[in-house]
């Protein structure tokens, strides 16, 4: 006869807090102090390695803030969130320390001069590593001398100073970017002569209007949150994206460039003397967000002086139907790296319509300065332009893909010689992750610019995951542009799980990678391929566990099939000292989120690593083990469309075979038992979570986070789902949970922060998802965490999060009876 392990009690004050009929407000609540303790485990600080590669800055990873700081005052405008204190995003997360480390003698070093309360936003290293500048928040009002602050570090010197008196706008962007040689910066001010921000006056002019004319064709009109809703809205929004472009040596000296604009991207020109300017213009829309309003496009001098008109975008009030559709026009402009000032751009010529039957899709073409003579053509793609790799005037690795079959293309061109045929390097699937031969290796050249490392003889270096059935198993290859022949360099090996963060050195040999297994935390180390055993690695960091007491928690990769033949991959994880045979059977919560494919052999492969690291995070379900449960991991959640059908065609019949075949796995271990078994997800996971639980009886309760429950309130498509509803209601309405809400039978606890910005996942979803549970009388709970987006950040709202998901599972699950 078995015996179950030990789950913790809960507590009087937790017994006490127990779901109740109605509306409630008890204030934030903590979750019991096992849980606390992985909300508040230490956090590993982050590198940015420099350019010359043997320096890293490490920026310390603060604790979660506060709900006072969550809940500073934000604008909601076009589509951005606004601090208005600070003339900056809406952010909450920022570097609480700031030091260098030693790549080569492994000794970290300490900075002078840093602020007090140090905020670092953003950091970028000069192009000849002789400075490193961050951007520090003052929280101090913008007109008592507060906001976005630009900061200097002198590498030789080890101190740090100010650099700017006046506060950069960092609305869109960091707010500065190095110039090329390293000798001074280009900035964005908020404009000295802007004034105050305009103040609504409270009563309306008038009414808010919106027009639609036929003979525009059909478009996709995303469900989009934050849009401007008066011109009120509209005047403030144009007044915080109003900056003025400056130049700003090392010395502080500043001059401003041109006059103020609604400037929201620019970027230098490979030789510094040009500057690509993308401008938001009039008209606005209450019905999409910034990105889709119209853009100026055009290339200017230091002084500011108009040299060339790229493009003028139109207001784009949604696209033509399909994941494949692009803005017709002008697209995706961009300097070439390796030139001193030659624009990059595509052209749709399908009208960016991926229903017309055209030979040609995009066209990619270069023009060079002084923009006189007609643009080159550097490409003719049968899909849709994805990126490029610059290397030199004969190597660019140029890659195309069409989302609907999942046909990624990745050709060698020569821009230099825009006549030469392109040479097709690699052609496959996007989602085959098993034959993927890796990205491109780049690296940053004497004036900050990515380009390819290229070796002797046309080698180029290629990281990729080496994912296998075996689990993922990161690796670097030397391949020849030549001979078409690769060489492996390294590949990750159990009983470790590797992963290169940069190469070091010019012939791939000398490496940066994290290094992690299932009881030690990933730390950084140097491999040199030119040594031999344990010679090779040299440790940089020695992070300690996070969570010791849960270092022994138990994880493996299993894998299963669906009774259709797929085959299935999930994490199985078990608390420290758990044995089934001896312990019997554990409460189980399963966390998963469905994904689409295109075949059935790219579904069945293999996703993660056995060898990573037992990270025990707040976030997802392993937090539980600490509460004794066991936890079945990222389940394969596949969604298949062979040929012309659809995912969604067959979406909840393949669901329900999904978490049949999980639940049947978990069963037959031994580790789980069908009564006591949870389902939960975030975003499309709570979506997954709530289909679930109105078709099937195989889980007692669910945990659905910030998800969509009603498919009719996004008809112009969701997730991967390319139609509209009017084109496919069936397959809307079927896979509306909200639809089938009088089958759900079981507990469902819905969470969602009231400020979402995901597209489709309003907070209204959850609400209406729970109104119709409750007046149905079904049991369900709704949590609405004020001040919070779709993902979660104040410490208050994690450790809320954390209870009311612990109270749920003790309630409805740990002694569910069959």
């Amino acid at each position: 006869m078995t015996t179950r392990i030990p789950v913790l009690p809960l507590t009087l004050g937790l017994m006490a807090a127990s779901p109740q009929a109605g509306a409630q407000s008890s204030g934030y609540q903590a979750p019991p102090a096992a849980l606390q303790a992985i909300v508040d485990a230490p956090r590993a600080p982050a590198l940015s390695l420099s350019p010359l590669r043997n320096l890293a800055a490490m920026l310390q990873t603060p604790a979660l803030p506060g709900i006072s700081e969550v809940a500073q005052p934000e604008l909601k405008l076009a589509g951005v969130r606004i601090n208005p204190r600070t003339y900056s995003q809406s952010r909450f997360s920022f570097g609480s320390g700031l030091g260098l480390l030693d790549i080569d003698t492994q000794k970290e070093i300490a900075l002078k001069g840093l602020p007090r309360d140090l905020r670092v936003a953003d950091l970028s290293w000069s192009p000849d590593q002789r400075h490193l500048a961050f951007s520090h928040i003052n929280l101090a009002d913008t007109a008592k001398g507060g906001g976005v602050e630009l900061w200097l570090v002198d590498i030789a010197a080890r101190s740090a100073r100010k650099l700017s008196a006046q506060a950069l706008s960092a609305v869109y962007g960091r707010g500065f970017t190095w110039m090329p040689d390293g000798k001074s910066l280009l900035i964005k001010l908020k404009p000295a002569k802007l004034g105050k921000a305009p103040q609504a006056s409270g009563v309306p002019g008038g009414p808010s209007l919106q027009d639609s004319q036929p003979g525009g064709g059909q478009k996709q009109v995303r469900t989009y949150p934050d849009l401007l809703k008066s011109a009120d809205d509209a005047l403030l929004f144009e007044h915080y994206v109003t900056v003025q472009l400056a130049q700003i040596e090392l010395s502080g000296q500043t001059r401003l460039i041109g006059e103020p604009g609604q400037f929201a991207a620019v970027a230098v020109a490979p030789d510094g003397r040009h500057l690509l300017t993308m401008s938001i213009v009039r008209p606005y829309s209450y019905l999409v967000p910034a990105s889709s309003f119209g853009k100026r496009i055009e290339v200017r001098d230091l002084q500011g002086a108009l040299l060339h008109t790229v493009a003028n975008r139109p207001l784009e009030e949604g696209l033509p139907p399909g994941n494949d559709a692009v803005s017709a026009g002008v697209r995706e402009v961009s300097w070439r790296a390796d030139a001193p000032a030659t624009l990059v751009w595509a052209e749709a010529q399908d009208g960016g319509d991926p229903a017309r039957a055209v030979e040609v899709r995009d066209i990619v073409y270069s023009q060079a300065a002084p923009f006189k003579a007609a643009p080159a053509v550097l490409a003719k793609l049968g899909s849709r332009f994805a990126d490029i790799a610059w290397g030199r005037g004969d190597v660019a690795l140029l890659t195309e893909h069409w989302y609907k079959t999942r046909a990624l293309k990745r050709w060698r061109i020569a821009p230099d010689q825009p006549q030469a045929p392109a040479e097709l390097l690699y052609a496959g699937s996007s989602e085959d992750r098993y034959n993927d031969p890796g990205a491109p290796v780049m690296r940053a050249n004497g004036a900050g610019q990515a380009l390819l490392m290229i070796g002797p003889d046309a080698t180029i270096l290629l990281d990729g995951a080496g994912a296998s059935a075996d689990g993922d198993r990161p690796f670097i290859d030397r391949f020849s542009l030549a001979t078409k022949k690769t060489e492996r360099l390294f590949q990750s090996a159990p009983p470790y799980y590797e992963n290169v963060v940069a190469v070091l050195n010019e012939d791939g040999t000398r490496l940066l990678s994290t290094r992690e297994s299932p009881t030690e935390r990933p730390n950084y180390y140097v491999r040199d391929l030119r040594r031999s055993g344990a010679a090779q690695l040299t440790a940089l960091t020695r992070f300690a566990h996070p969570t010791p007491q849960l270092k022994d928690v138990q994880k493996e990769q299993i894998r299963y099939q669906r009774a259709d033949g797929v085959d299935l991959t999930a994490t199985l994880m078990l608390p420290p000292g758990y044995d089934a045979k001896r312990d019997g059977p554990l409460p189980l919560l399963m966390w998963a989120y469905p994904q689409e494919f295109k075949s059935a052999s790219a579904a069945s492969q293999t996703t993660g690593s056995p060898h990573r690291f037992n990270g025990v995070s707040y976030w997802g379900p392993a937090a539980f083990l600490a509460m004794g449960y066991a936890v079945l991991d990222n389940p394969s959640f596949p969604i298949v469309g062979k040929g012309e059908e659809e995912p969604n065609d067959s979406y909840l019949p393949q669901l329900v075979a999904d978490a049949q075949a999980a639940v049947d796995e978990v069963v037959r271990r031994g580790v789980a038992e069908r009564h006591r078994i949870a389902i939960g997800g975030h975003s499309y996971g709570a979506f997954m979570t709530g289909n679930l639980l109105a078709h099937t009886r195989l889980f007692r309760a669910g945990i659905a986070r910030s998800g969509a429950y009603n498919r009719t309130l996004t008809p112009f498509g969701f997730q991967s789902e390319e139609r509209p509803f009017w084109q496919a209601q069936p397959v809307y309405q079927a896979m509306s949970p909200f639809n089938n809400a009088d089958k759900i039978k079981d507990a469902l606890l819905l969470i969602h922060g009231e400020q979402d910005n995901n597209s489709g996942t309003f907070p209204i979803q959850s609400e209406r998802m729970f109104q119709a549970i409750k007046g149905l009388g079904g049991t369900a709970r709704l949590v609405m965490l004020p001040n919070e987006s779709h993902a979660y950040r104040a410490r208050e709202s994690i450790m809320h999060m954390l209870y009311e998901t612990n109270n749920w599972l003790d309630k409805y699950v740990k002694n569910a009876q069959p």
